[in-house]
């Protein structure tokens, strides 16, 4: 399984909206609110990393209300 975060910023007054629509995109296992210069974090999960990007650029970044995102991808430890 592939994990990777997302931190989005949205549009003023638009993050329940927001928040609303990320949780129900397949794959998004965690939608929280956070601070700083961020408003979101999103956790993707899939079973190949393709998958997950892939729903990163077709799904998430078209949901209405996203001004900006940030990818991370995780990396096993050694």
């Amino acid at each position: 399984m592939e994990t990777l975060y997302l931190l989005v910023e949205t549009e003023v007054g638009r993050l329940e909206e927001v928040m609303r629509r990320l949780k129900a995109v397949s794959n998004v296992v965690e939608v929280e609110a956070v601070t700083g210069p961020f408003d979101l974090i999103v956790k993707v999960q899939a079973e190949h990393i393709n998958t997950a990007l892939d729903i990163v650029v077709s799904r998430i970044r078209k949901v209405p209300g996203i001004k900006g995102t940030e990818t991370l991808v995780t990396v096993g430890a050694a």
